[in-house]
């Protein structure tokens, strides 16, 4: 038997969002908000084949100063399914949304794997309209984890179906595969990622939406004005420290570059507290510091 759920995940958990949608190229995107419409925006976008109540334990912990909102990509959660599915697509939902909030000032966005793609994407094209990128654990140079198990594994390609929402829940799985002592955290985000149909219980994403997606993103990471940092984990196979490197001479060496202690790829579920003190920090600063701008050559002016 799993030890309880902390009093922090249970106390994150009561504070339930608000459901909204917003239609963006004919397909109804779906996003949940929580606090002051008031305070300044936070947009937080999940990985592949996940959805956004992933960060419904995260994001009640920036209400404070924030205003935080999380999405469904299109393909994903709550949100409608496509024919094709893009990067720039994604980005375009994720501007959407920040429009349809009204948020009082250019928000920041923060992606995990999949999600940090698309928020490098939406940092690229959007710069003037961003406050500022935080990318979590997302590799430029070679597929994320979701999309390489898309062309090549099974599970996200050919999704099972199942009797009971128990038997459903007992076939989640981490990609890429990875400790997590948090079983309280898994077990929500695994009954969280099914829904019923008439045939049985079912992943909400579209196995589809891997189809084609994968684009490397150095020109993208390269062109970002806005404000731009890397989180990773510590531990992570998908952004290992040559990685890290790399993105970090994209981003004009003048961006932050931090990895959670202990941390593997997805660090928002086996080191949640770690990854909030973090991300506050930054925001932190980013409040009260006037950030470098970068020349094209990769120096500082």
């Amino acid at each position: 038997m799993s030890d309880p759920a902390p009093e922090w995940f249970t106390t994150a958990l009561a504070d339930e969002p608000t459901q909204y949608e917003v239609e963006v190229e004919g397909t109804p995107i779906r996003y949940l908000s929580w606090g002051d419409p008031g305070k300044p925006g936070l947009v937080f976008v999940h990985g592949g084949a996940a959805h956004a109540q992933w960060w419904a334990f995260i994001a009640p912990m920036f209400t404070e100063n924030w205003h935080p909102v999380a999405i469904h990509l299109s393909g994903h959660g709550e949100s409608g399914r496509r024919d094709e599915y893009s990067h720039t697509m994604w980005a375009e939902e994720v501007m959407a949304v920040s429009r349809h909030v009204g948020f009082p000032g250019p928000p920041v966005v923060v992606g995990h794997s999949l999600g940090g793609m698309v928020t490098i994407q939406t940092a690229a094209t959007y710069s003037d309209d961003l406050a500022g990128a935080v990318i979590v654990d997302a590799p430029v140079r070679r597929p994320d984890p979701e999309s390489e198990e898309g062309r090549s594994g099974r599970s996200f390609r050919a999704p099972g179906t199942y009797a009971t929402l128990d038997e459903a829940t007992s076939h989640f799985r981490l990609i890429p595969p990875q400790p997590c002592s948090n079983d309280y955290i898994i077990d929500y985000i695994a009954r969280t990622s099914v829904h019923e149909t008439p045939d049985g219980w079912t992943w909400k994403f579209d196995p589809n939406l891997f189809r084609g997606i994968f684009v490397p993103l150095r020109d993208q990471l390269a062109a970002v004005r806005c404000r731009v940092a890397l989180f990773t984990g510590e531990r992570s196979v998908v952004v290992p420290p040559d990685t890290a490197a790399y993105m970090y001479e994209l981003m004009g060496r003048v961006s932050p570059v931090i990895a959670i202690p202990e941390a593997y790829h997805h660090l928002t579920l086996d080191q949640p507290l770690a990854f909030v003190a973090a991300l506050r920090t930054l925001l932190a600063d980013w409040n009260h510091s006037v950030g470098y701008s970068r020349d094209w050559s990769g120096g500082v002016d």
